[in-house]
């Protein structure tokens, strides 16, 4: 089986990693790739996924970053009948908008901390006066891992509203925003996997903060 990875960071690189200790994998290939992942699979340039698809005998495609799948990567590649790892453009959704993703929440009586979402300064400004500090304020869009703040007094979060408005912190994606109350307590990833029918649970999992002395 040949496998295409799409992206070019550290979640690629264990993904091709990964991949290549399967003795259904024939050839790996990633595009763009990097030079880790270069040392289990062939990187190849360009952003014409299906075209690399095509040509290159692709029989299955991994898709690592987010921007790909809100894109909507994954219905172009099954309209196309190529078989694609990832949500459909609808789902990644979830990850693509924070105002989106907690008005599913509120919807759907999901567990979350209580919020506003504000597509202007004014009314992200009024907001902040129904929270105490600390509060947190998320961009609405993909930041790369920039976009929340959590600001640990009043004016620190109303400095931080106009600079995600103004652009100057993490460009048009800041100018949505979510203001959250600060919950304290540790963060856990619970992942599963899914085919639209059925669910496979995997081991939650938690970033590992190490502090150097």
């Amino acid at each position: 089986m040949n496998v295409l990875v799409i992206g070019s960071g550290g979640r690629e690189h264990a993904l091709a990693w990964r991949l290549a200790q399967s003795p259904t994998v024939k050839n790996i290939f990633a595009a763009p790739g990097n030079p880790g992942i270069a040392q289990s699979a062939t990187c190849l340039p360009g952003a014409n996924y299906l075209q690399i698809a095509a040509d290159y005998g692709i029989d299955l495609t991994v898709v690592g970053p987010e921007a790909p799948l809100i894109d909507g990567i994954v219905d172009h590649f099954r309209q196309a009948g190529r078989a694609i790892f990832g949500p459909v453009q609808a789902a990644a959704r979830l990850e693509g908008s924070k105002i989106f993703s907690k008005n599913f929440f509120a919807r759907h009586n999901i567990p979350t901390a209580r919020f506003h979402s504000a597509t202007s300064e004014a009314a992200a400004l009024e907001a902040l006066e129904e929270y105490e500090a600390p509060v947190v304020l998320k961009a609405d869009g993909l930041a790369a891992g920039k976009g929340v703040v959590i600001a640990q007094s009043m004016d620190e979060a109303r400095a931080t509203v106009r600079q995600f408005m103004n652009g100057d912190l993490v460009g048009a994606a800041g100018q949505r925003l979510v203001i959250e109350e600060f919950l304290i307590g540790e963060e856990i990833s619970f992942i599963a996997l899914s085919d639209g029918v059925t669910i496979l649970p995997l081991l939650p999992s938690q970033d590992l903060s190490l502090i150097h002395i």
